[in-house]
């Protein structure tokens, strides 16, 4: 059984940071992509951050670059999105999620995904 389990989250003024953590049980988490996706009510699921397998390569959403740094830890089966210079777009519900493909290369889409945690909720004050 696959579980993704998100903390981090909760409330910071515009400017402050915050880490989100993802605890996967996840067999032969070390060959798989994992990501970070968010969701604000009324629109779609957005893509935020990824990591490849082996924390190699990174790959971000045009908005949050600069800002946002995601990482792993493969002997702890966890992922990071560490949040710098929050702003109040950046108010969502975040959502960690595992590739459905080993090895890939490339950033998973959503649709790529078969495994998701339950979601944190950010938000950020002006």
């Amino acid at each position: 059984q696959v579980q993704l389990v998100e903390s981090g989250g909760g409330l910071v003024q515009a400017g402050g940071s915050l880490r989100l953590s993802c605890a996967a049980s996840v067999r032969m988490f070390s060959t798989y992509n994992m990501a970070w996706f968010r969701q604000v009510p009324g629109k779609e699921r957005e893509f935020v951050a990824a990591i490849n397998w082996s924390g190699g390569a990174t790959y971000y959403e045009d908005s949050v670059k600069g800002r946002f740094t995601i990482s792993r830890d493969n002997a702890k089966n966890t992922v990071y999105l560490q949040m710098n210079s929050l702003k109040p777009e950046d108010t969502a519900v975040y959502y960690c999620a595992r590739d459905a493909f080993q090895l890939r290369i490339g950033a998973p889409r959503s649709r790529d995904c078969d495994y998701w945690g339950q979601g944190t909720q950010v938000t950020v004050s002006s």
